[in-house]
């Protein structure tokens, strides 16, 4: 058979960036959101807002993400259907 791919994983230091960098960005706009000059119903409007957009975010990577793996699966299904009948096939076989 083929060699396995190996398994790409994000190293710890690229893990806690990414939660440092979303906690700031949350952080962020919560306190440019409770600092707005405005009324109490447009402040809590636009919190809601960014709450949405944020779960909308995350649906779409994890969507993306499943997708991706979803082909990856049936790739490797393909893949190994095609060296079964590599295997399989005698070239010197009389007809």
């Amino acid at each position: 058979m083929s060699e396995t791919p190996v398994k790409q994983q994000s190293t710890a230091a690229f893990y806690g960036q990414a939660v440092a960098s979303f906690a700031v960005a949350m952080a962020a706009t919560a306190i440019g959101i409770f600092r707005l000059n405005a009324d109490a119903w447009v402040r809590g409007f636009l919190a809601i807002a960014v709450l949405y957009l944020v779960t909308s975010a995350f649906t779409l990577a994890k969507v993306i993400r499943d997708r991706q793996e979803a082909g990856q699966i049936v790739s490797r299904v393909d893949q190994a259907r095609m060296e079964k009948l590599l295997a399989e096939h005698d070239p010197f076989e009389k007809l």
